[in-house]
């Protein structure tokens, strides 16, 4: 396989796939800092203000591809991202040495197949999800778990460092994996948080006086801050959707079976956010797991 070939930066050229809640921050702070950026999205019309920025807009994958260095998809589930671009072949419209960087999450498995299919034709792949949600895409402040070669990681580090903090955790995959291990915490902790500030209101305690003693003490952490506020405000307008937490769960007690683990908490978390999207609350942000833990509870409700 022929080494990646030389790019100056910011003459990158990247083509963005992708632009929802996420890609849209992160491809407009690759804008904004000088990157020459060609966008596609199934729905055209959300890239508009991208092309207000100097992205130019392209009517297919195929083109956006064919023109770019850096490939990045941004995209919500691994069969998407399967189909799109691998299914249609769409990646071999690509030139030679082109590095595919998936920040999607997707399964560590799919990641690996899609490595080795890129790999065969020359072209070269990271798979390097983040954590951070759109509060993160939108400070450039996100966490980005890189699975590749260290040559490709260093490739794209300049671009990573528009976005947030990069971190190469281990070859192909393991993106994933770290992904993987980052949504665990995530979902088992907004659980955690809303059980706590359930009690606590049930009880006849203030809330917001509840979470502002907790943060002072070993219970502080993000999720208390961030979405704790939120479950107090009961306020659930998507950041990062209930669905898309689902869709992480099952893929991390999908992977712990297939690795001969039985992670209990993870599994109850499941089973919650499954009951979350049958109540018909799939829009809403993941930590409107308080809210489906409320509605059980109609006094409280």
């Amino acid at each position: 396989m022929p080494s990646p070939k030389t790019i100056k930066t910011p003459s990158t050229r990247i083509a963005f796939i992708g632009i929802g809640l996420m890609g849209l921050p992160m491809a407009t702070n690759l804008l904004q800092a000088g990157y020459p950026v060609l966008v596609w999205n199934r729905t055209a019309a959300k890239t508009l203000p991208l092309q207000e920025l100097g992205a130019q807009v392209c009517d297919s994958v195929e083109h956006a591809i064919s023109d770019a260095d850096i490939v990045i998809t941004m995209l919500e589930t691994g069969p998407v991202v399967d189909q799109l671009l691998y299914q249609t072949k769409a990646f071999q419209q690509a030139n030679a040495g082109t590095l595919f960087v998936d920040m999607s999450s997707i399964a560590p498995e799919l990641a690996r197949q899609h490595a080795e299919q890129l790999q065969q034709c020359q072209l070269h792949y990271l798979d390097a999800p983040v954590s951070g949600g759109t509060v993160g895409a939108e400070q450039a402040s996100l966490s980005i778990m890189a699975g590749g070669s260290a040559a490709d990681f260093e490739r794209a580090k300049p671009i990573f460092e528009v976005l947030g903090t990069p971190h190469h955790v281990g070859p192909c995959g393991t993106g994933q994996l770290a992904k993987l291990a980052n949504q665990a915490i995530v979902g088992i902790t907004i659980g955690a948080v809303s059980e706590a500030l359930l009690l606590a209101e049930a009880g006849g305690a203030d809330p917001a006086a509840v979470k502002a003693a907790l943060s002072g003490g070993f219970a502080a952490s993000r999720i208390l801050e961030l979405h704790g506020q939120r479950m107090i405000d009961r306020d659930f307008k998507p950041g990062a959707r209930a669905r898309v937490q689902l869709k992480d769960m099952r893929t991390i007690v999908t992977e712990a079976r297939q690795q001969g683990l039985q992670l209990p908490l993870s599994e109850q978390t499941l089973t919650e956010y499954q009951a979350m999207i049958d109540e018909g609350l799939e829009e809403l942000d993941h930590s409107g797991l308080f809210q489906h833990l409320l509605n059980q509870h109609p006094k409280l409700a």
